[in-house]
């Protein structure tokens, strides 16, 4: 997923700084790759297509050109079937990952995970420099960072201001959709925040975060606005591609909206968020460097906390689209108004 492939970057950083000679390769999903082009510390990229995840052959071809590469050392941040193959087939000296009692034994190093933060930082990162302590990496809690290009940052900007918008007032990017229903807030509550996102910022300019294929989506959550507020949404105004809407997120004041992948590149562009939690997430894991000002995050737990007592993720995931319902934004709405006026 686009949030993992991104958070598991911050690795690299770590290990040039330790093995400024090293050769850096990151295995991840195709159509990830966008979040971490240009970054200065990977020297290879090694795509995983839907073929090889879809074909036992496929994988086990392409485990066995990752074994050509003749790796020194293996971090499998994820530990699912398909990297568990690739990490056994690798045959390096080195391989490291989180146990898991069914895998634990192709690899020469596991850790069990934190299920506590110890920093502000959260869970998958604190997990993930984890997996650098048997290469004798410290910890190094950093933000992870997407590296756009002058020109495209120019072009966003260009784009923007041919359609109207102001980029002296507040621009807000809102997430509107998450990657599953199970993600998504519900349609008429997403309405009222973006309803009192106009109301407490009167000169605030609006974008929606869609995709072609979710316009139809997208639109329901707009006509659910009111009338007032729609004359502050640039419906129209989106990115094509994943670096287009990276570009223009860039300049935002703010991204408010589901937790997902949309957050995670704008804190790695530096930019301010609101996140609203689906309830079978855990806040503690993906609640990256929160500091309760520039970045800040609403979960049903934290109002309802009777809804999820003796539940664990699997059951709340089960439940999601019962637990939504119990989030109304009236249990956030002074947070988010205190947040919009600190921006």
């Amino acid at each position: 997923m686009i949030g993992d492939v991104l958070t598991s970057s911050i690795l690299f950083e770590a290990l040039r700084t330790k093995y400024p000679k090293a050769e850096l390769h990151y295995l991840i999903n195709t159509h990830t790759y966008p979040v971490v082009q240009n970054n200065p510390f990977i020297d290879k990229f090694h795509f995983f297509s839907p073929e090889e995840e879809e074909s036992k052959q496929a994988l086990i071809e392409f485990a066995k050109k990752i074994r050509d590469e003749r790796f020194d050392a293996v971090v499998d941040v994820y530990s699912k079937l398909s990297s568990n193959l690739i990490t056994l087939y690798s045959k390096a000296k080195i391989r490291i990952s989180k146990y898991k009692w069914y895998s634990s034994y192709i690899y020469t190093h596991t850790f069990k995970e934190l299920t506590q933060p110890t920093t502000n930082a959260g869970l998958a990162i604190e997990n993930r420099l984890r997996l650098l302590q048997p290469l004798n990496i410290n910890q190094t809690l950093s933000v992870p960072k997407i590296y756009l290009t002058d020109e495209e940052k120019n072009n966003a900007q260009q784009y923007l201001t041919e359609n109207g918008i102001d980029l002296d007032k507040p621009l807000f990017m809102m997430g509107l959709l998450g990657s599953g229903e199970n993600k998504t807030y519900p349609f008429h509550f997403m309405a009222k925040v973006i309803d009192l996102i106009a109301e407490q910022k009167p000169e605030s300019q609006i974008l929606f975060n869609y995709i072609p294929k979710q316009e139809n989506d997208a639109k329901a959550i707009f006509n659910l606005c009111k009338e007032e507020t729609k004359a502050h949404i640039f419906f129209d105004i989106f990115g094509n591609s994943l670096r287009e809407f990276m570009s223009i997120t860039s300049h935002c004041t703010a991204l408010i909206g589901n937790e997902g992948g949309a957050v995670n590149m704008a804190k790695a562009l530096g930019i301010s968020t609101f996140t609203i939690f689906s309830p079978w997430i855990y806040k503690e894991v993906w609640n990256v460097f929160e500091d309760g000002n520039k970045h800040t995050s609403v979960h049903l737990n934290d109002y309802r906390p009777e809804l999820f007592k003796n539940k664990n993720q699997s059951q709340l995931k089960k439940e999601s689209l019962k637990l939504y319902p119990h989030f109304s934004p009236d249990f956030f709405s002074e947070q988010l108004k205190a947040y919009l006026n600190a921006l």
